[in-house]
Formats: structure tokens, C-alpha cells, sequence
């Protein structure tokens, strides 16, 4: 006799639900080990940072600075939240805005021709033309924006105050 299909569907929707609290877990903090290393460069060298943002030639100067100086304090903001695991949904949504933000900012330098360093991880500027690998850097931001969306998807994980909470 033939294994029932029911129950193979059963044991797989099974494994899924013990291994897909654990995987998300992975994610949330691999998601906020990604924050730390982007913000803490650029936190260190903020004068940096704000050169990398007036490089994309995309916001007005007079927002330049500030945008500059804030982003590393919210990227760290949003490590602590997924470290946390506290609002995880809600932190994957604001991850994907900012992803959806850097995608369009890199597009944008693209398409206008500059040869541009992101900044995503310190640094940032212009750069020697053809030193600027554009589709290597969006196969990255594809590969953040897969996270998130896994995260929006898939929230509950291990280890999250969001459970802790739901619990209580």
C-alpha cells in the first residue's frame, strides 16, 4: 500500500511549523546583524555618510545632512527592535522601505551614469569610473529584500518578546 497523501501533507505542514519558528529567528538576526554592520561604520565617520547620500544626487541638499546622520541611528534602531524580536512584522516593513529606498537610490546613480560607492556599509562617494559594480550590489538588495519578505511572511520565531508578549 501507498503512503496516504493526507498524511504525507500532514508530516510536512508538521515540520514546517517546528522548523519555521527557528529559520525566522535565523533571519531576524541575521537582518540585524546586516543593521549593525551598516550603521556602526557610518555612525563612526558621520561626516562620511553624509557625502555617501549627496552622491546619489537624488535628495535635496538641504535634507543631505540630516538624512546622512540619522540613517545609521535608525538602522541601529531596527537591529535592536529584531534582535528583540519586538514588532517583528512591523520592523520587516520598515526593513523593506529601506531596501526599497537603497534599491531606488542605486538605480537611480545607475541610470544617471554616476560611479558612485553606495556607502550601504561606511565609505560611499564618487568613485573611478567603472569601479562601481551596479548589478552585483542589486543581486544584494534582492537577496536583503528576500529576507524581509520572509520576515513579513514568517514572523514568529524563537527567542522574540513578540511571543513572550503573545504568551503573557
Amino acid at each position: 500500500m501507498g503512503v496516504d497523501t493526507d498524511e504525507t501533507t500532514d508530516a510536512q505542514t508538521s515540520r514546517w511549523h517546528a522548523i519555521q519558528p527557528w529559520l525566522s529567528t535565523v533571519v531576524r538576526l541575521g537582518m540585524a546583524v546586516i543593521l549593525i554592520a551598516a550603521a556602526i561604520p557610518k555612525m563612526l565617520d558621520i561626516p562620511q555618510s553624509i557625502i555617501a547620500v549627496r552622491a546619489y544626487r537624488l535628495l535635496p541638499e538641504a535634507v543631505v545632512p540630516l538624512v546622512g546622520t540619522m540613517l545609521p541611528f535608525l538602522e541601529l534602531a531596527l537591529a535592536v527592535f529584531l534582535i528583540l524580536g519586538l514588532f517583528t512584522r512591523l520592523s520587516s516593513i520598515a526593513w523593506l522601505l529601506m531596501m526599497a529606498a537603497f534599491s531606488t537610490g542605486v538605480i537611480w546613480a545607475w541610470s544617471q551614469g554616476y560611479s558612485i560607492d553606495c556607502g550601504c556599509f561606511g565609505g560611499g562617494g564618487d568613485v573611478a569610473e567603472g569601479t562601481t559594480n551596479y548589478p552585483l550590489h542589486m543581486l544584494e538588495r534582492l537577496g536583503f529584500i528576500v529576507l524581509g519578505t520572509y520576515l513579513l511572511i514568517w514572523p514568529r520565531s524563537r527567542f522574540s518578546l513578540d511571543g513572550w508578549m503573545k504568551a503573557a
